[in-house]
């Protein structure tokens, strides 16, 4: 009898236990807890594609948005896939893999703004709301947009199985920018330009038998025209650690009745190859993800851009472009396990990420650290996050171009100091991360005493010398950017980064030795 009430006991203390933890970590609400995958630049390979989705899936991701742009191969548009694009089998096999890991697989085609990668082509110039920026549709060319999008998302819908189609609407910057529009823009307003055509793209979303998702950046700026939008529409409340009322009347958007999602990010600007702003993204998540699901949000989506979408043209004469280049590439998305587990641990609570807590547990079961190593990794990680922007850096309070590269070489320093016990290939990227920071610093340095009023010809010399041995720790770098992302990335994406990322460097030695 004693033997028993003290199993009915412990039993009743486990159960309290169990009620007490659930008490003190609630659970958000969030029906749709998903994750943005970026493929304008930076294009995973298949297996790596799948593998992502496999670690997103133990992670808690029920959805993925996948903003697939010229990785998809669309039959009916042939000259929009480009050199990285999936075969249609692929894509079937992916969605599929995704679908059995329990995730929906929603297809991200923009159909307004960021649309280079069709408007380049000649075919669609007529589209084109600017002949020398081909950023943007003109939304007055209703037949032929209609016509182009409605192929477009016929084949997405025909594939992917998901409920929604995100047809993108951010970002907007040359509306009202044409003749015609602007006459409109003139009588109407340019709300009425914006919504009508967003409008339209709904229309063809919703014949499909699918809901219309759009990013809320525009639609904020004019509130009292969303509710001309379908009651179906789904809205993402993008935020990377602004105030709410930064696109718009936030308040009208909560008022409006639609369903929002909410979209904090963990590679955004100014973030480059060079710069990664680790502080401003765990407290983008810390803040954004709680305030979300207080909110009412009924979905959370965590964004990861490869690039800021904008573009540089290159230009064979005044009036003919022949190619583009995207003007801010990031690390590879295989660098920042630990921001998405940070984002991971945010979704499963309700409760504000606890960012230095977080660490400590995460360096613990990742890297065997203490909590001395732990603090040392992060306060390496976050040292010096400022920009330099014509020769100067910005930061709150004044710093050289010399300073900053001291503090980033003492960073770097410590952690080639820290020896992780286990999952060394992960922690070799903050590494590789900071070891482009520091050349990338080396080189401005330079760059500020060559742009001098004081320097001279005779001291080109000296400055040679130290751009060639940038060079020569350049192939260190590039190296171990290709053996760390090999399978990450294709490796002549990887290789072409590698190009992209030391040109400057060329480009001056090449302008003071006058080699030929």
């Amino acid at each position: 009898m004693k033997k028993h009430l003290i199993i009915l006991l412990l039993l009743f203390l486990t159960i309290c236990g169990a009620n007490a933890q659930n008490t003190n970590k609630p659970e958000t609400h969030f029906k749709v807890k998903g994750f943005h995958l970026d493929l304008r630049v930076q294009v995973m390979p298949m297996d790596a594609l799948k593998a992502f989705a496999l670690k997103l899936s133990k992670d808690g991701i029920n959805t993925l948005i996948m903003e697939w742009e010229g990785t998809y191969p669309f039959e009916k548009h042939p000259l929009i896939p480009n050199r990285y694009a999936y075969t249609k089998a692929e894509i079937i096999s992916f969605i599929k893999y995704c679908n059995d890991l329990g995730i929906d697989v929603i297809p991200l085609q923009q159909s307004f703004g960021h649309v280079e990668y069709i408007l380049r082509n000649d075919r669609y110039k007529d589209l084109r709301e600017d002949q020398q920026d081909f950023s943007q549709v003109c939304p007055l060319q209703t037949e032929q947009d209609k016509a182009l999008f409605t192929d477009l998302y016929t084949e997405l819908a025909s594939i992917h199985t998901s409920k929604y189609i995100h047809i993108g609407g951010d970002e907007t910057y040359l509306l009202g920018h044409d003749e015609r529009c602007r006459l409109m823009v003139a009588k109407e307003g340019k709300s009425k330009l914006y919504i009508d055509y967003i409008k339209m793209l709904c229309g063809i979303v919703i014949k499909l038998g699918k809901i219309p998702v759009l990013w809320a950046d525009i639609a904020l700026k004019y509130p009292d025209a969303i509710k001309l939008l379908p009651k179906s529409t789904v809205f993402i409340d993008w935020n990377y650690g602004w105030d709410m009322n930064n696109f718009g009347d936030h308040q009208k958007l909560l008022e409006s009745g639609y369903e929002i999602w909410g979209a904090p990010a963990l590679r955004s600007s100014p973030d480059n190859y060079c710069l990664t702003q680790w502080e401003k993204h765990f407290k983008n998540i810390r803040d954004f993800v709680p305030a979300a699901e207080k909110l009412g949000y009924k979905g959370i989506i965590m964004t990861s851009w490869s690039t800021s979408g904008q573009y540089s043209p290159v230009f064979e004469s005044e009036n003919e472009m022949i190619d583009e280049y995207a003007i801010r590439h990031v690390y590879p998305i295989s660098g920042f396990n630990i921001l998405i587990a940070a984002y991971a641990e945010s979704i499963r609570s309700a409760r504000p990420l606890d960012i230095e807590s977080f660490i400590t547990g995460y360096c613990r079961e990742r890297y065997g650290f203490n909590a001395e190593e732990s603090a040392r990794f992060w306060k390496a990680l976050k040292t010096c996050p400022y920009e330099i922007v014509s020769g100067k850096v910005e930061s709150r309070v004044p710093i050289t171009i010399k300073q900053l590269l001291d503090s980033t070489q003492v960073a770097a320093k410590t952690l080639y100091e820290l020896q992780p016990l286990k999952n060394a290939e992960e922690f070799a990227h903050y590494r590789l991360m900071a070891g482009i920071r520091v050349h990338y610093l080396e080189f401005h340095e330079i760059l500020q005493r060559v742009n001098s009023p004081s320097f001279t010809k005779e001291q080109a010399e000296g400055i040679l010398m130290e751009l060639k041995n940038m060079m020569i720790a350049e192939e260190t770098l590039n190296r171990q950017f290709i053996e760390l992302n090999k399978g990450y990335l294709n490796i002549s994406e990887l290789k072409q980064e590698n190009d992209l990322r030391n040109i400057r460097v060329r480009l001056l030695y090449d302008r003071l030795s006058g080699s030929k």
